[in-house]
């Protein structure tokens, strides 16, 4: 999980007139490099601004001018998975380019907000705040200093993963759905779908497990599994005989992504002795369709 996150403080409403920035990179989960500075906006100083984070005209007295910082910020940036919490962030570096006609970074921009909501459903229409969602989840942070944000959206991130098994770079595609779109793994994140296995199902005695992003909602997934005999849980266990992963990540991990952390604890299983079967999702659709069950088509 290779990504950095990004946040910027302002003197006042208008966006280029950045006034501090910071940027936490994180290298397989973990913080790796933290890089922060005041950065004289040579603009004026809102006092609404300044009652929000602390910065007045005297703390950026002798602090570098937007162009001076940019190369240091260019050499995070570019090329890479970049998280903001909002897009307030990312318009502000582009307006404090164009005010200094400076070319504008390539990378791959992630609104860690959307991620939240799409993660945790109790925060899909409010409460998504950085300073909330923080507390919510017993992160402790300085609000309002431009590296201590960057580093919460990143640690926001990195659990929306652990609890989703969604990578970032699967996370880049899924954040521009809708928020409210049917759950097949491209809106909110459902809640556990278990099922009992049907006694005269061909499978029966199976425990299943699904994880990733499936061609159908997920409850009708878990049906037609329940209806050839399987066990539908919603985490790997030592009970666990099958784990189904989606097609879309089955061809992200051939391109070298991150497993899902199910994934993960499945083959730690399997490496300690339990029998586990791991099958691509339309592999376990044919096993369906062969079986007899309806309710899910071959696909390809």
């Amino acid at each position: 999980m290779d990504f950095v996150a990004i946040d910027v403080e302002t003197a006042n409403a208008r966006l280029s007139s950045i006034c501090q920035i910071g940027i936490a990179s994180f290298l397989d989960g973990e913080l790796v490099d933290k890089w922060a500075s005041l950065v004289d906006p040579e603009d004026y100083f809102s006092p609404v601004n300044i009652s929000i984070h602390g910065i007045d005209e005297g703390h950026v007295e002798c602090a570098p001018k937007w162009c001076d910082v940019y190369p240091d910020v260019l050499a995070r940036l570019q090329g890479r998975i970049t998280v903001s919490h909002t897009p307030f962030d990312r318009g502000a570096l582009a307006r404090a380019c164009d005010r200094y006609d400076l070319e504008g970074c390539e990378c791959t921009w992630l609104d860690s907000a959307r991620v939240v909501r799409m993660a945790w459903p109790q925060f899909s229409r409010s409460g998504y705040g950085l300073s909330n969602v923080a507390a919510y989840f017993g992160i402790k942070y300085q609000a309002h200093d431009a590296f201590e944000d960057a580093r919460c959206a990143g640690l926001l991130l990195l659990r929306a993963v652990a609890e989703t098994g969604i990578s970032p770079e699967q996370w880049v595609a899924r954040a521009h759905q809708p928020i409210g779109a049917a759950c097949n793994g491209m809106g909110p994140w459902p809640a556990k779908i278990e099922r009992e296995g049907n006694p005269e199902g061909i499978l029966f005695g199976e425990v299943l497990v699904f994880t990733g992003c499936l061609s159908v909602p997920r409850r009708e997934a878990a049906d037609a599994a329940a209806a050839a005999g399987c066990s539908v849980d919603g985490t790997v266990t030592k009970h666990t005989t099958i784990l189904v992963v989606g097609d879309q990540d089955v061809r992200t991990l051939l391109a070298g992504h991150e497993k899902s952390s199910k994934h993960l604890k499945a083959e730690q299983l399997i490496r300690n002795g339990q029998h586990i079967r791991i099958l691509g999702e339309s592999d376990f659709m044919r096993i369906i369709v062969r079986s007899g069950t309806r309710g899910l088509s071959a696909g390809d």
